[in-house]
């Protein structure tokens, strides 16, 4: 019980700060809205439809563009792991493509793929595909180097060694790089739509700022917070449980 309250104890005091300021009318509505007021806008577009539309938009784009990055990130950073040829080959490519910011490649790719969900997409590849490979990278690099001695004086097969050495190995690396890579991919996403696009949690807020509507710019921030934190629970979840099922069929 101590421990719930401690995670909700400094959300719940900046509510309850939120909820005074807000009665005082020291600062306009138009600039902080009531949380009544903000409640009352999240219901209306719940039973509109408006909210769910624009929630399923971000989510598609997102969960196209995360499970692409997370199959060329682990399989780009598992050659470049197992290929020192590989790896000097595309480390130079790789890092100017890391280093540039995805939001600035936006005119760009609207240029090449056109203003449909490509670019947008495209934006979530970028940004979710570097933390996946570098972890993915590190993580097999980090194996020990007498365990794969072991396993190559055992013969093991490559199906083996994959199974029963770079899975159980690498795993958690792996896995803390598709948390992560999430992450960067939702921010991005949302930075994306509010720049271009007709559709999405982004351009809810862009168009409700645009026309002073400000407690539905605060739904879709809250909405993004709150979806960003379920996914990351979720992740989280999974890491742990498919870190103690591998390690555990290891050991065994």
């Amino acid at each position: 019980m101590l421990r719930v309250l401690s995670r909700i104890a400094v959300p719940l005091l900046l509510f309850c700060l939120w909820y005074a300021v807000s009665k005082t009318g020291s600062i306009p509505a138009i600039l902080l809205p009531a949380p009544e007021a903000v409640f009352a806008s999240f219901v209306e577009l719940l039973l509109n439809g408006t909210l769910l539309t624009h929630t399923l938009s971000s989510a598609s784009r997102t969960l196209i563009g995360f499970l692409t990055a997370a199959l060329v990130g682990i399989g780009l950073g598992l050659a470049c792991a197992r290929s020192m040829w590989i790896y000097r080959l595309s480390y130079l490519s790789i890092e100017t493509v890391r280093v540039t910011p995805p939001l600035a490649l936006i005119p760009l790719l609207i240029l090449w793929l056109g203003i449909d969900e490509a670019p947008k997409i495209a934006i979530v590849f970028l940004s979710s595909v570097f933390p996946i490979y570098l972890n993915t990278y590190s993580a097999i690099r980090s194996i020990d180097p007498k365990m794969k001695e072991l396993a190559q004086l055992m013969r093991f097969t490559p199906m083996e060694m994959f199974r029963y050495l770079f899975v159980p190995g690498a795993l958690p690396g792996i896995l803390t790089g598709l948390r992560l890579g999430f992450g960067y991919s939702w921010r991005a996403l949302v930075g994306a739509e509010l720049i271009a696009a007709s559709t999405g949690l982004g351009f809810l807020i862009s168009e409700s700022a645009e026309f002073a509507k400000t407690e539905t710019v605060f739904v879709g921030i809250f909405t993004i917070a709150i979806l960003g934190v379920l996914a990351d629970f979720a992740l989280s979840l999974l890491v742990r449980r498919l870190t103690n099922y591998f390690q555990g069929g290891r050991r065994g």
